[in-house]
């Protein structure tokens, strides 16, 4: 297993109910693929550096977890098919927190 990061940025036009669902939902995949989600920060909303897709802030939050290299490539397929988020960021970490 290898640690990794992953940065969502959720549309803002959604609720925020929506918002926890849809997080909740991640650590669900997570799960699935026989991943273990260590922590999840709710960042809440934040403005955007530049616009994309149109808006100009999201929905961010950030998930540290552990997963099998082969299964990340399905998951970051599934992340990108979900229509209300609107970019993700995966990174492989070293599993050291500073």
């Amino acid at each position: 297993m290898r640690n990794y990061e992953l940065l969502s940025i959720i549309k803002p036009n959604i609720d925020s109910e929506e918002y926890d669902k849809l997080v909740s939902k991640i650590e669900e995949t997570i799960t699935s693929l026989d991943g273990k989600v260590s922590s999840i920060d709710k960042m809440g909303r934040k403005k955007l550096s530049y616009d994309i897709k149109d808006y100009r802030d999201g929905y961010f939050a950030v998930h540290n977890f552990e997963m099998e290299p082969n299964q990340v490539e399905k998951f970051n397929r599934q992340l990108r098919l979900n229509e209300n988020i609107l970019r993700v960021i995966l990174l492989e970490t070293s599993g050291v927190k500073a």
